[in-house]
């Protein structure tokens, strides 16, 4: 299950530190082609949004690496299962019904990302 987990969380870790960081650091411009929905949110928000992705990303990482609060590695999980409730939702209520299909995979990754990462609870 180690191994598995490791599979999952690194994959996951290296999106949200891509589209964290993106979020984090680009001008609302930059961001429009790829993320539409930042038109309608404020920038302190979306920046907010990247700064908890790039912490969960880290999370995921860190603390079964070092062995030191490994179990912080559940709850940066579900913490990112709800960044991905939170895109769902953000989706549905624009009409973009047809965009969540991503949002909908990383959320099973970081369930399954979650349920691996109880082997250090």
């Amino acid at each position: 299950m180690r191994i598995a987990y490791w599979i999952v969380a690194g994959l996951l870790a290296l999106f949200y530190l891509y589209a964290g960081g993106r979020k984090v650091a680009e001008s609302r411009e930059r961001l429009l082609p790829m993320m539409g929905w930042v038109d309608r949110m404020p920038m302190p928000l979306v920046r907010t949004i990247g700064a908890l992705e790039i912490l969960g990303a880290v999370g995921l990482i860190v603390p079964p690496l070092t062995g030191i609060a490994a179990a912080l590695a559940f709850a940066a999980a579900i913490g990112l299962v709800l960044v991905q409730v939170g895109g769902i939702v953000t989706h549905l209520s624009r009409g973009e019904a047809n965009l969540i299909g991503l949002n909908i995979g990383l959320l099973i990754a970081a369930a399954a990302a979650a349920w691996l990462g109880t082997t250090w609870l």
